[in-house]
């Protein structure tokens, strides 16, 4: 049986759990849909998708208006954990919810792999 495109994008995202205390993984339309996750039970799909949406708009638009270029990634570190999104092409963007213990260089290094192949897969 031939691979979805929606397959291939979660065990990109299963992948990202091999980076010690990631939780939480997706790839979310730029309007605020889940296209792919791996997602933890105690998180909920559409709240995240959506909030990571708004949160990335918002920060663009603040970049923009700043003329500080294009906005690379959002970090938000929070009392019991880290977000981070990236942008993954035109249409989408990958956001991580991780323990604060999370090691952010290497996360930083393997959401941008993964933010390359998930731009890849969407075109």
């Amino acid at each position: 049986m031939a691979e979805t495109k929606q397959d291939k994008l979660v065990e990109i995202l299963k992948g990202l759990r091999k980076v010690s205390d990631i939780q939480s993984s997706a790839v979310v339309s730029r309007d605020g849909l889940i296209i792919a996750a791996d997602i933890s039970k105690e998180v909920d799909e559409e709240t995240f998708a959506a909030m990571s949406a708004a949160m990335q708009g918002a920060a663009e638009t603040a970049v923009s208006e700043l003329g500080c270029g294009k906005l690379n990634e959002i970090t938000l570190d929070a009392e019991r954990g880290k977000i981070v999104s990236i942008g993954a092409g035109e249409l989408a963007i990958l956001v991580c919810l991780a323990k604060r213990s999370v090691n952010l260089g290497l996360m930083r290094l393997e959401l941008n792999k993964a933010a390359k192949q998930a731009e890849h897969l969407l075109g």
